[in-house]
């Protein structure tokens, strides 16, 4: 990513996150560059857990046969739309009832990201109970997925014992699905993580799109907007794997959103760089503009929903 572009993000405080799977489950996973090494043990710190709270939404690295894509964060989506104030609202979630329909891999690492997105987002509002349950989901879908070993008993009964704390329960989603990033890089499942990536992606799209039907808010459409750029990304990525069960359709459904999204636009302003002589730094000032219309947003949200219902009930769509 071009300097620049950098820095409009971060003046928008949209940062980009590239990981190599979403959140594995809604808090981002901490394993950028760790190597799946465990550091549970400084979780019940507090100022450990400040620290690994902030890197839940910083940025990583996802990198697919040498190339970068640039994907945001569910769990930086979740915290916006929570500054928001908009209130918690379990309708727009994914829901365990529908588990017996995912029958094959493509279908259980799409809804593992849906259900890591959800995982996140009821965190996000200290829903313990809730957060117990999809928890449960997460871990039956990665099981099924061959990333047992990613959620232990210690793991378990220290995610029970903390369902009161949200920054450790964020920490604790990454310690547990370190050991899942170590199993898919290790074995080359590049298109499983690809679709726990995608799935989590969408869910997030999912919450933003909800959250301004009924609470509409300039930082909420900005959001929605910015995904052009990652919607890019995921189709990218996908495409290496179009040859395979299930993704040709799935890579199409994205590839008209894409159209959709062609209507949004940019506009890039650039200001007067910023000099700290005592530093012997010069920092590109920025920020961007965007436009996207009501109508677009329809559509983006109409097909969104189009493109998540077949995930989530893929045997009734």
């Amino acid at each position: 990513m071009f300097l620049c572009e950098y820095e409009i993000l971060r003046k928008m405080r949209y940062p980009i996150c590239r990981f190599l799977i979403p959140l594995f489950a809604g808090a981002t996973l901490l394993s950028c560059g760790n190597g799946g090494k465990d550091n549970s043990e400084k979780s019940d710190n507090p100022e450990q857990i400040q620290e690994d709270t902030t890197k839940t939404v910083s940025n990583g690295v996802l990198n697919i046969g040498g190339e970068l894509f640039s994907i945001p964060s569910p769990m930086q989506t979740a915290m916006l739309i929570q500054g928001t104030g908009a209130q918690f609202d379990k309708s727009i979630l994914n829901t365990k009832d529908n588990m017996n329909q995912y029958g094959t891999d493509f279908s259980k690492a799409l809804n593992l990201g849906i259900f890591g997105a959800d995982l996140g987002y009821v965190s996000m509002y200290n829903k313990s109970q809730e957060a117990l349950s999809y928890l449960a989901a997460v871990k039956k879908l990665s099981d099924d997925l061959g990333l047992a070993g990613a959620f232990d008993n210690q793991t378990m009964e220290r995610f029970k014992g903390n369902l009161a704390n949200k920054d450790s329960l964020m920490v604790l989603v990454g310690v547990a699905y370190r050991a899942g990033d170590a199993f898919l890089k290790k074995y080359d499942k590049l298109d499983i993580s690809g679709l726990i990536l995608t799935g989590g992606w969408i869910e997030s799209l999912n919450f933003s799109l909800s959250v301004y039907k009924t609470k509409p808010n300039e930082d909420i459409k900005k959001r929605v907007a910015d995904q052009k750029q990652a919607l890019s990304s995921v189709v990218k990525l996908l495409s290496q794997f179009e040859a395979k069960i299930g993704f040709g359709d799935l890579v199409n459904d994205l590839r008209d959103l894409n159209k959709i999204y062609e209507s949004v636009k940019f506009n890039y302003v650039y200001e007067k760089p910023e000099t700290d002589v005592a530093a012997k730094s010069t920092s590109l000032n920025c920020h961007s503009d965007v436009t996207i219309s009501d109508a677009t947003l329809k559509q983006i949200s109409e097909k969104i929903e189009q493109i998540r219902k077949k995930i989530v009930n893929p045997v009734k769509a």
